[in-house]
């Protein structure tokens, strides 16, 4: 079978055939069908997408899929957090319509020698540290979008660089998707949601508020300090917390990720990367 109804409402399909002729009647009738693409482990930031998915489309498709060719660390693949359960219960209680779930032989048949020109900022920041990321996450994400045919993809703003590749990839096969990045969801104390907060303990959530204070502090400084200083005060502010080991910390053209050092240009956001404890994490705020 190539898929299940969980509950009344909500379908978990395995195949690509499965998705085919549960979405093909959607499309005749003009249904506008929206893609989420996820690796589970959710939390009220993957919920948010797909509510403001909803507001976007007749139809949402969510799925869940742990992609193996983006991740450079094998370990870091194998200790990826997959609560399944927990997962369609917040898919069920969002109302998502559709959940596309595929193993690794259904999205991988056969090898797949991948490779497209994503531009010069692959290479840049995350592509720096996770050498072939990018290529991984384009690679999957396109294979989504030709099962799914999606008219909109929604993903989060908290993976700042991923967004930027996955639209460079859909310039490059000039595909009819229209890519919406949606605002990061925050804890309370100020941490971006992360599938990977689940690895922190008391202490390590607590060093890790410090990566949000600093791009906090930079914005909230950002009229009256040149971006040099602001910089030097952000690394100052990340390195005063034992435990936390800065990859970055930039002030960049939201297009290029290039650093920026004047304030008068358009669209910079400043993006960090740190380890806490053994966990990597990624934020970024936009300045203007």
């Amino acid at each position: 079978m190539d898929f299940e109804i969980l509950q009344p409402g909500l379908e978990v399909i395995n195949t690509i055939a499965g998705l085919n002729s549960l979405l093909k009647p959607l499309k005749l009738a003009q249904q506008k069908i929206a893609l989420v693409p996820t690796m589970g482990a959710l939390h009220k930031g993957h919920v948010s997408l797909v509510k403001i998915a909803q507001q976007h489309a007749d139809v949402v498709v969510c799925s869940i899929f742990v992609n193996p060719t983006q991740f450079t660390d094998p370990k870091d693949l194998e200790k990826y957090p997959r609560p399944l359960q927990h997962d369609i219960e917040m898919l069920q209680e969002a109302g998502c319509d559709y959940v596309f779930m595929p193993s690794v032989k259904e999205m991988y048949p056969s090898p797949d020698n991948w490779h497209i020109d994503l531009g010069p900022a692959e290479f840049l920041l995350e592509g720096e540290f996770r050498r072939g990321h990018y290529q991984g996450v384009t690679q999957i994400v396109k294979k989504l979008f030709d099962a799914v045919d999606p008219d909109l993809a929604f993903f989060g703003q908290k993976d700042f660089q991923q967004v930027l590749m996955i639209r460079n990839m859909v310039a490059h096969f000039n595909l009819p998707v229209k890519i919406v990045s949606c605002p990061i969801i925050r804890e309370e104390d100020g941490l971006a949601m992360s599938s990977r907060n689940i690895h922190l303990s008391a202490a390590e959530h607590e060093h890790a508020l410090i990566l949000s204070k600093a791009l906090s502090y930079v914005k909230d400084h950002f009229q009256a300090e040149i971006i040099e200083i602001l910089l030097k005060e952000a690394i100052t502010i990340i390195q005063s917390v034992k435990g936390v080991e800065l990859d970055y910390f930039t002030i960049a053209n939201s297009e290029t990720l290039l650093p920026e050092n004047d304030k008068a240009a358009q669209h910079l956001v400043a993006l960090v990367a740190a380890k806490v404890g053994e966990t990597r994490l990624i934020d970024n705020m936009m300045l203007n």
